[in-house]
């Protein structure tokens, strides 16, 4: 899909500031900062094409000589896990240290964001800040007015994350009562991207039908927040239900019915 820009920003990256341009979604030319950390565009495209979290676009923008040229945009997502993933040894020696800040910053804010439940750039303007309050707020509302149609333990799990993000500080959870979708239980089992595929619905299927067979009812459902922004209608099962998960797995899919890993 081809993209004509009509406006264009700035966007950071370590040892400079280059051209964001938008017509509604902000695109990186991918090009100039290849060549700006003394890298071989043709290379890192084709790693960049190989990467599921990478999204990128062709769009035309107009030159200094007045000519049209396409270029290959990428968002502010993929630009920021291309600069956590790049080999510092192999970048410009000039944009090396202030490239390893950023990677270590990076690192200590996904640690945060994945233990502590939420990280807090300590760069936030003022504006930014309060946006993220606005947005806890809005959330712990929401939260309220799920009650009776989400099960409780996920909406409590969901109100203290939102809670302890909004003050910065790490959400104390039961562990019996942490959320634990099937998809998460499968991964622990180190299953190849297409067995992860052939196996999770009918597992799903059988977990529930356990389940039931234990409570005497179905699983309530829950909305999970998906990586492409869409929303997706889940079973709600929780710590608690992991012995559950572990029996249905040992009697379909222990090792002497399906090979692990690979």
């Amino acid at each position: 899909m081809k993209h004509t820009i009509v406006t264009q920003d700035q966007v950071k990256v370590p040892g400079s500031t280059l051209p964001l341009y938008t017509d509604g979604k902000s695109l990186a030319a991918f090009r100039p900062i290849v060549e700006h950390f003394g890298l071989d565009y043709s290379g890192q495209l084709q790693k960049l094409k190989s990467k599921s979290w990478a999204v990128m676009e062709n769009f035309s923008t107009t030159g200094s000589d007045g000519k049209t040229y396409s270029m290959v945009g990428i968002n502010r997502r993929t630009l920021g896990m291309w600069l956590a993933t790049l080999d510092e040894n192999r970048v410009r020696e000039e944009l090396r240290a202030e490239l390893i800040a950023y990677q270590s910053e990076a690192a200590d804010a996904l640690d945060k964001f994945f233990h502590e439940g939420a990280a807090i750039n300590p760069r936030a303007t003022e504006h930014q800040l309060n946006a993220a309050i606005f947005q806890a707020r809005a959330q712990m509302e929401l939260c309220q007015s799920a009650k009776g149609l989400i099960h409780p333990d996920h909406l409590e799990a969901r109100a203290r994350v939102v809670l302890a993000r909004g003050l910065g500080e790490h959400a104390e959870l039961d562990a019996k009562r942490r959320p634990l979708y099937t998809q998460d239980f499968l991964r622990g089992k180190n299953l190849t991207r297409a067995k992860m595929k052939s196996v999770a619905g009918v597992f799903g299927k059988r977990v529930k039908a356990a389940y039931i067979e234990l409570h005497g009812r179905e699983p309530e459902m829950y909305p999970l927040d998906m990586q492409n922004g869409q929303v997706r209608e889940v079973r709600a099962y929780t710590e608690e239900d992991r012995p559950l998960m572990e029996r249905v797995w040992l009697d379909h899919y222990g090792d002497q019915h399906l090979p692990l890993g690979g």
